[in-house]
């Protein structure tokens, strides 16, 4: 009898193993907030979108309002073109500017909308036409080091 006890405690301790295991692979994945509220869709265009994702989140002043659903390259403007499912709740303006942005130590990275001041709002289908590109930090890197060896040459030849 006591063995059977034992056994019965741990296949639960594995069944809650497996459940966490499951868990992290969802929030890891971003599929924990699928939603099935009314939305809108936006599109953008980016430069360079660096490490972003679909189904990544959409965000306002650290509020969620939106994700992407899509994202693809334009071969006539060689951009990246980012569609959005935008949460039918939040109106932006017209004139509402959108980066990417970093967050977390492990760097996910998500688009950030700055509302503007325009009177009418965005509608379905729109394009945010203001952009900011995601930051590289290999580019940043290679400018800083760019920048450093300028200044060393200049300093090395005698005037």
């Amino acid at each position: 009898m006591e063995r059977k006890s034992y056994d019965v405690w741990v296949g639960l301790f594995v069944l809650l193993g497996l459940a966490a295991l499951v868990f992290l692979a969802l929030k890891a994945g971003n599929l924990t907030s699928i939603s099935t509220a009314a939305s809108y869709p936006l599109t953008a265009r980016f430069d360079n979108i660096g490490g972003l994702k679909v189904r990544a989140p959409i965000k306002s002043a650290g509020v969620v309002v939106g994700r992407i659903d899509e994202i693809r390259f334009d071969t006539q403007t060689f951009q990246a073109t980012v569609l959005m499912s935008m949460d039918a709740r939040y109106q932006f303006p017209k004139d509402t500017s959108a980066k990417i942005l970093t967050a977390g130590l492990l760097g996910e990275q998500y688009i950030g909308l700055e509302a503007g001041g325009d009177p009418q709002f965005l509608a379905a289908g729109d394009r945010i036409k203001m952009t900011q590109s995601a930051i590289v930090l290999e580019t940043l890197i290679s400018q800083f080091l760019f920048n450093k060896a300028a200044d060393g040459a200049s300093k090395a030849t005698p005037q």
